[in-house]
């Protein structure tokens, strides 16, 4: 059994996809597509664009997805490749979207649409420099909930991402961290601050999940084939209309990726596929269980492999 795997914020890069627009018209009328549906263009961003510019919110999520879609049709069309039976699709954060599009339940111009405003709403629910994420490593979730108790009640401090038996992200009010970093690093804890720009997947991501609520629920899905594992609730999911109260609720929910990852395995996955640029959730699959076989799909390169 086989799951595909659709990275997350965090995995962008200036010209990823270059070898696929290069060469596959399909990719091309997939970029061509998105800027359509954007108004501007977003493919010269991703292509030849500045690091500063892919890396605003409403640019990386959408970019993320055009790539990850543009690979898996690829692989479909072009090297006849049958994911779709594949047992599940999973996504981290923005990545649910790109499984989504990819199942059939979600058009690539619906998905880019949502995915810059998701963007927009998540960088504008709380003023620059007032928000922080903190990535703890060598802790398990349980001993950084501890920590996060130890808090005053006051503190805006919460998990973000459960991403595996070795890494967990906080997030929160930028002072909530600085003084959840400081306890760890007098218990000889390692904790690294984030480059981004908003916290996300906690609480203070309210005013962007209300925003997103009513452009989600009014946007049309189908039935996705296969299931897609949503971060919420970290099992199969295809009823349609659950699945746009999750995509509400992930805004403001830590992603549960490690729980995903052993849902899948527990329901006979062994072979996972990453789609997508980087190799984050390759990696992370690696911590969470080593008997898994991972591939990472992100260049042609990594296809004639």
């Amino acid at each position: 059994m086989k799951a595909i795997l659709f990275p997350g914020q965090g995995s962008q890069y200036v010209g990823m996809g270059s070898d696929f627009y290069q060469k596959f018209d399909l990719v091309k009328k997939i970029f061509d597509t998105v800027d359509n549906t954007l108004g501007f263009a977003l493919s010269k961003i991703i292509l030849e664009g500045s690091e500063s510019e892919l890396k605003l919110t409403q640019n990386t999520q959408p970019a993320i997805m055009t790539l990850g879609v543009s690979i898996f049709k690829v692989l479909n069309e072009k090297f006849n490749l049958d994911l779709n039976g594949a047992k599940f699709f999973a996504g981290h954060s923005l990545g649910e979207y790109t499984a989504l599009v990819c199942a059939g339940s979600l058009t690539l111009e619906r998905a880019a649409f949502l995915l810059y405003e998701r963007g927009k709403a998540m960088q504008d629910a709380v003023p620059t420099g007032e928000g922080a994420m903190v990535a703890v490593l060598g802790m398990q979730l349980d001993e950084v909930e501890k920590e996060i108790d130890l808090l005053p009640k006051s503190e805006i401090c919460e998990v973000a991402n459960d991403n595996s038996n070795e890494q967990v992200v906080v997030s929160g009010k930028k002072e909530s961290i600085r003084i959840f970093s400081e306890n760890l690093k007098k218990k000889k804890k390692r904790g690294i601050i984030l480059p981004v720009s908003a916290p996300f997947h906690c609480s203070l991501m309210e005013k962007a999940s209300i925003s997103m609520k009513e452009k989600i629920q009014n946007t049309d899905f189908i039935k996705p084939k296969p299931s897609i594992i949503s971060n919420v609730t970290a099992k199969a999911e295809d009823d349609i209309n659950n699945i746009k109260l999750l995509l509400v609720d992930q805004i403001t929910s830590k992603v549960r990726w490690r729980e995903s990852v052993n849902y899948m395995i527990n329901e006979k996955v062994t072979n996972f596929i990453e789609i997508g640029p980087g190799k984050v959730l390759s990696g992370l699959v690696k911590k969470i269980n080593k008997t898994v076989n991972i591939k990472n799909i992100s260049s042609l390169d990594d296809i004639n492999k």
